[in-house]
């Protein structure tokens, strides 16, 4: 079984200047504090985003604020508290993101990454309750339509609204895809749902300025559709990372950087699992019957390198050495077949 890796690396922080040199210098080491560091660097990444963005939104939301003041638009306040609202769901992302940076304890045994999962789930209702507001208004307003007043002064502001809350999304999905958090993924498609709101009271003032009341409410329904379509991308992201789902090609990835070790004469069950945006594997190699202790133990080492270097964000694997079958020899196995048919 390989060694873990994952012991205290408060002597990261002693070595300072020299040690973070060295590790530009030698970026494929994978030392204690070496592995530690990338991890620790994409939860800072992600908090950088959620602090920029959440900046952005604010920014946009106070534009919004004023023009609010000097038009008197009672539609244009509804779309800026619930931008401003909305950008509260990075709270919870906020505080995942620093929960899962806490070691591991011997109750919470692979720490607290699942946090982000929890946070994702947050995120996902927001979505779908933000496409509930937004359909029960499209309808309310077909029932009993009304003319949107201040219309230019309700089109700069929701065009800034509508800048602002694209912007964040973009940046939210490229920083939670290159980190792996599905969680700030789908806070950045919520962003963008911000912004098709936005959109709505855009293209709905527009209507109003060409005289037609019903266009409010007929985008509001088109807005609504497009909410929908936005929170099945984002349930299915965050639901795929609930249930332990990664995609194949890591898989494959692993079984083929498996393969190249010298030693290893097959690959047995291989599961790779996201806890927060970190990858943890579980892996069954086979190696010589006859090679010692020693020599299977530097085999699994050697694989578990192996791994680390071929997939992404992958910070800790669990190696199991098998030896390979002999004519005639019983299944070491066999002792624990009877728990797997339980």
């Amino acid at each position: 079984m390989s060694d873990r890796h994952e012991h205290p690396h408060h002597h990261h922080h002693s070595t300072g200047l020299r040690h973070r040199l060295s590790h530009l210098l030698t970026p494929h080491s994978h030392e204690t504090a070496d592995k530690v560091d990338p991890a620790l660097e994409s939860s800072a990444r992600g908090m950088r985003a959620l602090w920029v963005s959440l900046a952005v939104l604010g920014v946009t939301a106070l534009a919004q604020a004023v023009v609010v003041a000097a038009s008197g638009s009672v539609a244009l306040l509804g779309d800026t508290v619930h931008n401003a609202a909305d950008a509260l769901t990075a709270v919870p992302l906020g505080i995942a993101f620093v929960l899962g940076r806490r070691a591991a304890t011997r109750r919470f045994t692979y720490g607290y990454g699942r946090a982000e999962d929890l946070a994702g789930l947050v995120i996902v209702l927001t979505i779908a309750a933000s496409a509930a507001f937004a359909g029960w208004t499209a309808i309310d307003r077909l029932l009993d339509p009304r003319p949107v007043q201040h219309v230019p002064a309700v089109a700069v502001a929701a065009l800034v609204g509508f800048a602002g809350n694209e912007w964040v999304a973009r940046y939210r999905i490229r920083v939670g895809r290159a980190i792996g958090s599905a969680a700030l993924v789908a806070d950045g498609l919520h962003a963008r749902t911000d912004g098709f709101t936005s959109l709505a009271v855009l293209l709905g003032a527009g209507g109003s300025a060409l005289g037609w009341q019903l266009a409010d409410p007929i985008v509001g329904l088109a807005i609504t559709a497009a909410i929908a379509l936005v929170l099945r991308d984002a349930a299915r992201e965050v639901f795929r990372r609930v249930m332990d789902a990664v995609d194949p090609a890591l898989v494959d990835r692993a079984e083929r950087a498996l393969t190249e070790v010298p030693g290893v004469r097959g690959v047995g069950e291989l599961r790779l699992r996201w806890i927060g945006h970190r990858l943890r594997a579980e892996v069954a190699v086979v190696v010589d019957g006859d090679v010692t202790v020693r020599q299977a133990h530097r085999i699994a080492v050697d694989a578990e390198h192996a791994l680390l270097h071929a997939v992404p964000r992958l910070t800790a694997a669990l190696v199991h050495a098998d030896p390979e079958p002999a004519p005639g020899e019983a299944d070491p196995h066999l002792p624990l077949a009877h728990h797997a048919a339980a």
